[in-house]
């Protein structure tokens, strides 16, 4: 292939004699500092003293490993089927959720905005949200609309609920068009709360009317609630071993083929999500099972207050000890019993599990991420025996760290854990220079830390940026777990190899 046809990364691009000659150039008109001042630095960032400064600032977050309230409002809203997410504010802000959803799950975001500009931080932005509730409903036919904010609209005070009812007075949308709202401002809380209070506000506008819950018909269903789910995986997953089991359900938000849908030549605004129908049937069910507590905490209060439902709330089901419980929980729901398919693929993980035994047994590990995933993780770690040493929870609140505490106390692996609910990840890499790990499991966000430490990263979490196809394969169950395993096995042996010497660099492991 002639050179000129081939697309060069940057890491070799900017290797090449211009552009190191650029950068030399440059240097003189950016009083850049001495290599000498800059290996000072290095080594001051790596030392006890540096970390102690570090935990002790209060006023700066570097690198949290969070995102903000409206993108998990959005993430909500595509769990629907024909629905739009509508975020009242510019259109910057919801060009972030957008890239950040596209870059982790490889597709396109259907999201819309009111486009809110200077005008509408001194005015208002209620011209903005009539006329784009106006023109989105025009173009892109949706069946529902589900409506957050972000800083600038809360900040000046938008009456959302005012503003829609405004929108119907002047025929901008149809007097029964549904449109769900969350107040979802970014600078508190994280995408947890936002996902949360969007979900929330879809399940009471579907099943109530009035304030008042519709008739409730029993439909001998279950409910499951997924959370801030972005493995597309997990989702086939759960409906594979629900189907086995042979057990009716409803998945409240399945956002799933919205993030996986096949490329057929034509491209599909809205694909598969939940019935609207559905969710509004879903106050018959016989009860409704969470599968991360933390993403789900007003949602649970309000189908037990409002749907008077059972409900069962867990985190992340990674490892066997966690899916046994999820198992248990449709058991107790449903009456089904667990077939002999689940417990064979349950023997096969456990088998797995000691093959692997030997390169895990022991090897200390850094986690960060969501309170829900790391709870998960934690139970897997102690499962095969590593052990948790460092757990970062940006998004974190004292009642994750008092559960977290108790999980790792609950096994003799666990005992040099601590968590840090709160910090991010600049903490973290203070965590990893001073009281080294083996490895470390997070998000992409958490890559920069690992290469300092010099240390691999398994990816687990959200975002993953920087590899593909990896939100594809579940992480739950029993067969998520035989992925997760396989994925922290493999790069440990990897690791192995690549720091092998000759004698040493094995063919079998």
């Amino acid at each position: 292939m002639s050179e000129r046809w081939k697309t060069k990364d940057h890491n070799t691009l900017f290797q090449e004699k211009r552009y190191l000659e650029q950068a030399e150039n440059k240097q003189q008109y950016e009083a850049a500092c001495s290599v000498q001042q800059i290996a000072e630095t290095e080594a001051f960032l790596q030392t006890a003293e540096y970390a102690e400064k570090n935990f002790n600032r209060q006023a700066a977050t570097i690198n949290p490993a969070k995102a903000c309230q409206p993108l998990g409002a959005v993430l909500a809203g595509l769990g629907f089927a024909d629905t739009l997410p509508f975020v009242q504010g510019s259109q910057g802000c919801v060009a972030y959720f957008r890239s950040h959803f596209a870059r982790h799950f490889k597709e396109p975001v259907p999201v819309v905005s009111s486009s809110m500009t200077e005008d509408g931080a001194v005015f208002g932005g209620m011209r903005n949200l009539i006329e784009g509730l106006q023109n989105c409903t025009a173009l892109y036919k949706p069946k529902m609309v589900a409506m957050s904010t972000t800083c600038m609209s809360e900040v000046i005070g938008d009456d959302l609920k005012a503003f829609i009812e405004n929108a119907r007075m002047e025929g901008a949308i149809a007097e029964d068009f549904p449109v769900p709202f969350a107040n979802t401002p970014s600078f508190v809380g994280s995408h947890l709360d936002g996902y949360d209070n969007m979900m929330r506000s879809i399940l009471s506008y579907l099943s109530e009317k009035d304030n008042d819950l519709q008739e409730k018909l029993p439909t001998g269903k279950i409910n499951i609630v997924p959370g801030f789910e972005t493995y597309t995986g997990n989702f086939a997953e759960l409906k594979r071993m629900l189907n086995v089991m042979g057990v009716e359900y409803t998945i409240l938000g399945d956002h799933s083929d919205n993030f996986d849908s096949p490329a057929t030549g034509e491209y599909h605004y809205y694909t598969g999500g939940t019935s609207l129908a559905d969710a509004a049937a879903a106050p018959g069910a016989k009860g409704t099972i969470l599968l991360q507590k933390y993403s789900t905490k007003k949602v649970k209060k309000y189908l037990e207050k409002k749907w008077r439902h059972e409900t069962m709330a867990t985190f992340v089901p990674i490892g066997v000890r966690a899916t046994d419980k999820l198992l248990e929980s449709v058991k107790q729901l449903t009456g089904k019993k667990i077939p002999q398919e689940l417990i064979d693929e349950r023997g096969r993980v456990v088998d797995a599990m000691t093959d692997s035994h030997a390169y895990l047994h022991g090897k200390r590990v850094a986690l960060a991420g969501d309170p829900d995933l790391l709870l998960g993780l934690i139970s897997f770690c102690l499962e095969v025996g590593l052990e948790p040493v460092h757990i970062v929870c940006t998004n974190g609140d004292k009642n994750f760290a008092a559960e977290a505490e108790e999980l790792l106390r609950s096994s003799p692996y666990g005992v040099e854990g601590k968590v840090y609910a709160g910090k991010d990840l600049w903490h973290m890499r203070s965590l990893l220079l001073t009281d080294p790990v083996d490895f470390a499991i997070g998000s992409t966000h958490m890559k920069f830390s690992a290469k300092d430490a010099g240390i691999p990263l398994v990816r687990i979490g959200f975002p993953i940026f920087d590899r593909h196809h990896m939100h594809r394969y579940p992480i739950i169950g029993y067969q998520g777990t035989l992925n997760v395993l396989t994925l922290i096995v493999n790069t440990l042996l990897q690791q192995l190899d690549d720091d092998a010497p000759d004698h040493s660099f094995d063919t079998v492991r």
